[in-house]
């Protein structure tokens, strides 16, 4: 049975909400200002702000796609996830590779949304933005302890929309999913039979015991909430810099149609570009004249020193560049970056530092902050998973330990190599060593290539002062 993904764009349909809350009894903790600021967040990210003018020629270089891109790579950046122990532990670590690709995906899209969702599925992981998730209670720390989730597909031009209910009531973690079939996207439709859907197989009610945690995990942005301080949803990491992302939109439209505008223009009169004239079978004169080039106008002058003359507009591009690169510092530092991160240059655009000198206090600090927030969410995940396998018996029970790595973020590779090789030169480490960490040389190549060089050194040393025996 094919499906079909839902149509993108159907969770602005805010009935979807108030038909949760009269579906579930339960209170929604989305107000309409927090579901507003991340429409705003999305719109932006996908190209599309309120500020783009096509009359006023201000277009979008998507710098918001920029720096939440950058912000999942420095996070990402050489991360392993390391889950053993026992056979549980094996499967653990199964289904963590099977989605470790997404990570950094995921991480993007929770510093664009301020928050997503991961789910288990019994046979992998979901991911929701806010935009598929509603929150509904949250522990004293405003942790998201219940919530409804959404799914939503298109078949044989039917659209089925399911509501799955997760929350804890004395001590049990119970799970409600309720499905519905319309013959719109815009409207939730009338109940139907879990077993008439692409969810049958589903349980319409169950209830699991001896959980300490949701079967979800939370990922969400370090920034507090400024938005909505009561909401348990996070911030987009360029939620306070929207104003800046509009400035530099502004000046990079305003530098490029200045680029574009400053074409050399050429004022020629007509006989300068005439050639002589021919008749026709009919006798009529045609005049000829020269292919001029797109930059060279026809003008009629009044006199002969006025024939030819150049137009080369002077540009501002310095001026403008300057201008750029200040609002991309500000940019930078309501994002969390340090200053001077981000750069603009005339000849390949916007550029970020090639790596991330010990000075940048504000950036590493930032970056880690967000590999916590992500590491606290994968424990929570790796939880769900393994309870996910208690309830359908995937794997035996057994202990698991979890273990970390991320890439150093100040690593610098020229600079690495460079250093190795100053380390063989004085001879604190053989240079097999050297070649295996940057000539991607097994040890055993390595070792081998050194053997050559050093009895090759040492057979000239042999040869004597002149190379004569």
């Amino acid at each position: 049975m094919e499906i079909i993904a839902a149509i993108k764009g159907w969770w602005k349909k805010m009935f979807f909400k108030s038909d949760a809350k009269r579906i579930f009894d339960v209170d929604i903790l989305l107000s309409d200002t927090m579901d507003m600021a991340i429409r705003i967040w999305n719109q932006i990210y996908a190209g599309h702000p309120n500020w783009v003018d096509k009359d006023n020629h201000v277009k979008t270089i998507n710098f918001a796609k920029s720096v939440s891109s950058e912000t999942a790579r420095l996070t990402c950046l050489d991360l392993s996830i390391k889950v053993s122990g026992s056979a549980r532990a094996t499967y653990l670590q199964s289904v963590i590779d099977n989605m470790f690709g997404k990570i950094r995906e995921y991480v993007e899209r929770g510093c664009v949304n301020g928050t997503i969702i991961l789910k288990p599925n019994g046979d992998g992981i979901d991911c929701f933005d806010p935009q598929r998730f509603l929150p509904t209670e949250v522990d004293g720390n405003s942790n998201i302890r219940a919530g409804i989730f959404f799914d939503f597909y298109e078949q044989s031009k039917k659209y089925y929309k399911r509501l799955e209910y997760h929350r804890f009531r004395n001590n049990v973690y119970l799970i409600s999913n309720r499905c519905f079939i319309s013959n719109s996207s815009t409207s939730l439709g009338v109940a139907i039979d879990i077993e008439k859907t692409p969810w049958k197989g589903l349980i319409p009610d169950a209830g699991v015991e001896n959980l300490d945690k949701p079967l979800f995990a939370v990922f969400k942005t370090p920034m507090a909430n400024n938005i909505d301080p009561d909401s348990p949803l996070g911030m987009s990491i360029f939620a306070e810099a929207l104003e800046e992302l509009k400035d530099l939109d502004t000046a990079y439209s305003r530098n490029i149609g200045e680029i574009f505008d400053s074409e050399r223009i050429v004022l020629a009169d007509d006989r300068l570009m005439f050639q002589g004239s021919i008749k026709d079978s009919d006798g009529n004169v045609i005049r000829k004249y020269l292919k001029k080039p797109r930059y060279v106008k026809n003008v009629l002058s009044e006199g002969a020193e006025n024939f030819y003359q150049e137009i080369n507009p002077n540009l501002n591009t310095d001026i403008r560049i300057k201008g750029i690169n200040n609002i991309l510092s500000i940019l930078a530092y309501k994002c969390g970056y340090s200053n001077g991160y981000f750069s603009f240059d005339s000849m390949t655009g916007i550029q970020t530092a090639t790596g991330v000198e010990a000075s940048q206090q504000r950036t590493i600090q930032f970056i880690k902050d967000v590999r916590d927030k992500l590491e606290m969410t994968m424990d929570d995940l790796i939880y769900a998973i393994d309870k996910y396998a208690d309830l359908y018996d995937l794997a035996p029970v057994g202990v698991y330990q979890v273990e970390y790595g991320f890439g150093d973020i100040c690593y610098n590779y020229e600079e690495d190599k460079k250093t190795w090789w100053g380390y063989v030169q004085a001879g604190k480490v053989p240079a097999w060593m050297y070649f295996v960490k940057f000539e991607n040389m097994s040890e055993d190549e390595a070792k081998a290539m050194q053997a050559e060089i050093e009895a090759a050194e040492a057979e000239k040393q042999q040869g004597g002062l002149f190379g004569e025996e």
